[in-house]
């Protein structure tokens, strides 16, 4: 008898469940989402200028690319902060615009040994200094160290429309395009010259971007989001090293390929 009761409420419970996901609205207004995954990015080459009390330089044509994590349970699904990540939460103002906030955690790493120009003049007691015009250089470690490894951290704004493509049973398939913008914060690794390892988070300046999706809605609640975004990123003070007057600038375009896991509440 007990047993006939336990199954009757489980039972009964199961109905609710299913009457519950095969009523709820379709509506989007007036719902949030939350969305989590991971990111792969790219980057323009840009000009660094360098500068401070004892130098003021500029490396032209910087190569750069990001760092992907090995794949890892670890590191993908516990300590989930160490991958290349996309957080973003979002509301729907009308059936078919959203408004959210998000972070994009970049990772942004200068390629050593590369070739490059520089111009300028340094004077700091080490190898390096002399003055230069347009000339041919070398960058290796012991020079510099630069990389925005904690990482590039775009914290940003965006407006999205959303648009149902098709609808088969209980899921969606669904366009959505956007753009936003809003501020670099990033925790910048540096050794530069003779000073000490510098790593410390700062503003260093904006963003701009664009976003392309497809996303793929189960049970009008749960879903999938790939995702191709791209944009610029504009950096005219970052922190090189302990002494504040240190700093480094520049500008460069971004593109990332994106996959998301979210839900709609």
């Amino acid at each position: 008898m007990k047993n006939l009761i336990l199954l009757t409420i489980l039972l009964s419970n199961i109905t609710f469940g299913q009457d519950t996901i095969a009523t709820r609205t379709t509506k989007n207004k007036g719902t949030f989402y939350v969305y989590w995954g991971w990111n792969r990015g790219a980057y323009t080459n840009s000009d660094i200028h360098f500068q401070g009390t004892q130098y003021d330089f500029t490396l032209l044509d910087v190569q750069a690319k990001d760092r992907q994590s090995n794949f890892a349970w670890d590191t993908y699904f516990q300590s989930v902060t160490i991958p290349q990540y996309n957080l973003r939460i979002g509301y729907f103002l009308t059936e078919k615009y959203s408004l959210s906030l998000g972070v994009d955690h970049m990772k942004y790493v200068m390629v050593d040994y590369q070739t490059t120009t520089i111009d300028g003049k340094i004077a700091t007691g080490s190898v390096y200094d002399g003055s230069y015009k347009n000339s041919t250089f070398n960058i290796e470690p012991k020079f510099l160290k630069f990389e925005h490894t904690d990482g590039l951290n775009y914290i940003n704004t965006e407006i999205r429309r959303h648009d149902k493509l098709y609808q088969y049973k209980k899921v969606t398939f669904n366009l959505t395009e956007g753009f936003g913008g809003g501020i670099l914060l990033p925790r910048t690794n540096t050794t530069l010259l003779n000073y000490p390892r510098y790593d410390q988070f700062h503003l260093a300046g904006f963003g701009l971007g664009g976003i392309l999706g497809l996303n793929v809605e189960f049970c009008n609640r749960f879903f999938i989001q790939a995702e191709g975004k791209a944009g610029y990123i504009n950096m005219p003070d970052i922190r090189t090293t302990m002494h504040e007057e240190d700093k480094a600038s520049q500008q460069f375009g971004w593109i990332q390929g994106n996959v998301v896991f979210g839900v709609r509440f």
